[in-house]
C-alpha cells in the first residue's frame, strides 16, 4: 500500500472511546423514561419525608390537633366535600378527631422511610459481609454460613414479627428507656433487617466466588496482598452493582411490610402516625368518608410503585448482558 493510501487510511479512520460500567449504566437510565419518572417520584418522596420533622417544628404541619368544629362534634364525619377538602387541609380531616390527615399521612411518610431504609442498611450490611467472607473462605466456613442461611429462610418474617413483637418491644423499652413506638421502630427495624439479609448473602457469595477466580484477585495473592485488602480492595469494587440493586428492590418490600404490620396492629401504634394505622382506621369508614381510605391509600401505592419501578430500572441498567443499542 503507498504512502498516500495509508495517510488516506489513517484520516478517515474513527477513534474508538472506551465506557467506563457507571458511564453505560447513566447511558441507559437517561433512555430509560419510565424509571425517570419514578426516580423523579422517589425523590420527592424522600425529600417531603425528611423536610416533615422540621415541617412539623414550624407548624406548617399539625399531625396531632384535633379539629372537633370540622367534624361537626366528637365522633362524627368531616364537614364539607369529600372528607373536609380544603385549602387548609389538602386531604381533608380525620373523622372523629378531625386531625389533618395531609399532615398525618407526610409524619407517616417519614416513620416508613425511616424504618425502611434503617431495615434495608442492616441487612445489605449483614448480606455483604457474610457472603464476602462465605464465598471467600470456603470450606467449613462456607458450609456454616449456608446452613446459617438456609436456617433463617426457614422462619416466616411476618408470623415472627407478629409473634415476637409485644415481647422484643417490652425488652426494648426497659433496655432503652423509650416510649413505645421508639421501641416499635428499633423493633422493626431489627427484625427486618435480620430476616432480609440472608437471600442478599446467597446472591453475594456467588458473585464471590466467581470473582475471586479472576486474574486481578490471583495477582493481588501472589503480591502478598492479605485477607482484608482483597475483601475491600479487590472484591468490594465489584459488587456495587448487586448491592445498589438489592438495596432498591427491598426498599418497597420494606415500606409494604412497615404499612402491614401498622394495620395489623403490631407497628406504630397510634397517636404516631403511619400508613398502616391510617388505613387500619380507615376501613371503618369506608363507605361514609371514602377519602379517608383513599388519600393514604392512593400515596402508599405511589411510595411503593416508585421504589419498585427504580428498582426494575437499576437492575436493567446494570445487568451486564443487557442489550446496549
Amino acid at each position: 500500500m503507498s504512502e498516500t493510501t495509508l495517510e488516506e487510511a489513517r484520516d478517515g479512520a474513527v477513534a474508538i472511546v472506551g465506557r467506563t460500567p457507571w458511564q453505560i449504566t447513566r447511558s441507559r437510565l437517561r433512555r430509560d423514561h419510565v424509571t425517570l419518572v419514578a426516580m423523579g417520584f422517589a425523590v420527592f418522596f424522600v425529600l417531603l419525608a425528611a423536610m416533615a420533622p422540621l415541617l412539623t417544628a414550624w407548624k406548617a404541619l399539625d399531625p396531632y390537633t384535633s379539629h372537633t368544629n370540622l367534624v361537626g362534634g366528637l365522633g362524627s364525619l368531616p364537614l364539607g366535600f369529600w372528607g373536609g377538602v380544603s385549602g387548609q387541609h389538602w386531604m381533608g380531616v380525620e373523622p372523629g378527631t378531625g386531625r389533618d390527615l395531609f399532615s398525618r399521612v407526610v409524619n407517616g411518610l417519614t416513620v416508613s422511610l425511616l424504618v425502611a431504609v434503617c431495615a434495608a442498611l442492616l441487612s445489605v450490611t449483614l448480606g455483604t459481609v457474610i457472603g464476602l467472607i462465605s464465598g471467600t473462605a470456603g470450606g467449613k466456613i462456607d458450609w456454616l454460613f449456608s446452613r446459617v442461611i438456609d436456617f433463617v429462610l426457614s422462619f416466616p418474617q411476618t408470623l415472627m414479627l407478629i409473634a415476637l413483637s409485644t415481647i422484643v418491644i417490652d425488652i426494648l423499652k426497659a433496655a432503652l428507656h423509650v416510649e413505645r413506638t421508639p421501641a416499635s421502630m428499633v423493633f422493626m427495624i431489627l427484625v427486618m433487617g435480620f430476616f432480609g439479609w440472608p437471600s442478599f448473602a446467597r446472591i453475594i457469595r456467588g458473585q464471590v466466588l466467581s470473582l475471586k477466580e479472576r486474574e486481578f484477585v490471583e495477582a493481588a495473592r501472589s503480591l502478598g496482598a492479605g485477607r482484608w485488602r482483597i475483601y475491600f480492595k479487590e472484591l468490594l469494587p465489584h459488587l456495587w452493582a448487586p448491592i445498589l440493586v438489592y438495596s432498591t428492590l427491598i426498599m418497597p418490600q420494606n415500606i409494604a411490610t412497615e404499612a402491614a404490620l401498622g394495620f395489623l396492629g403490631v407497628g406504630i401504634q397510634a397517636p404516631t402516625p403511619s400508613f398502616g394505622s391510617i388505613l387500619n382506621d380507615s376501613v371503618h369508614y369506608a363507605n361514609a368518608d371514602p377519602a379517608y381510605f383513599i388519600f393514604p391509600g392512593v400515596t402508599l401505592f405511589l411510595v411503593v410503585l416508585s421504589f419498585n419501578l427504580v428498582g426494575d430500572g437499576f437492575r436493567d441498567a446494570l445487568d451486564p448482558k443487557a442489550d446496549r443499542q
